[in-house]
């Protein structure tokens, strides 16, 4: 992936807390920042196309309790967040 250089204005405690997260995930603070602009810039994306289409559902088997739909939701998001890490390097 190409990177380009760009300047950004940030107030002293956002920069003091990716100061911090740099170093407790052992990262660069700049590593920080891309992937803090790639999360927005993909919360704010906008399909072609509807992720599920109106007359598609999910089964799931049978009812979900909120421990099970709580594990299911963490489970997807750190798949989601290894996916991100592999497809980044």
């Amino acid at each position: 992936m190409a990177l380009k250089r760009t300047n950004v204005y940030a107030d002293d405690s956002d920069l003091a807390l990716i100061k911090e997260a740099a170093a407790r995930l052992g990262l660069s603070e700049a590593e920080i920042i891309r992937e803090g602009i790639h999360r927005i810039a993909l919360a704010h994306r906008v399909w072609d196309e509807p992720f599920v289409a109106d007359e598609e559902t999910f089964d799931l088997g049978e009812p979900m309790g909120r421990d099970e739909i709580g594990r299911s939701v963490t489970e997807g998001y750190e798949a989601r967040e290894h996916r991100n890490r592999n497809h980044a390097a």
